[in-house]
């Protein structure tokens, strides 16, 4: 199972034709506890860099931009109850969003897990 991250501290697991999307480890720390969560609506079609999500912490509220454009095509309903799930899982149960992946060839413009770790380094 591939994971992808971005510049803009979301990662991505491509399973089959569908991206799922939340921010990284690194970024839920920095954001702080989260306190709301929501994305946009399944059907939804988003540009690659485009914002497909907002969250919202104690600190401040950030947009999460879609890693590769795509259809949203799920929602982790258990955030909307529990956004601090985020906070502690950010890298799997916290997972913000699904994405059908309209062009996978942007994939090959993403980090891998050494790129991440070099940019946050």
């Amino acid at each position: 199972m591939t994971v992808y991250y971005t510049k803009e501290h979301e990662w991505l697991r491509v399973e089959g034709d569908v991206a799922v999307v939340g921010i990284t480890a690194h970024a839920a720390e920095e954001l702080g506890e989260l306190v709301f969560v929501e994305a946009k609506d399944e059907g939804t079609e988003v540009a690659q860099g485009d914002s497909a999500a907002v969250v919202e912490s104690v600190k401040a509220a950030s947009d999460i931009y879609a890693p590769v454009s795509g259809t949203v095509v799920g929602f982790n309903t258990a955030l909307s109850d529990d956004p601090s799930l985020v906070n502690r899982d950010p890298e799997a149960e916290g997972w913000i969003l699904k994405l059908r992946i309209a062009d996978a060839g942007q994939l090959a413009a993403l980090l891998d897990a050494d790129g991440y770790a070099a940019l946050i380094g």
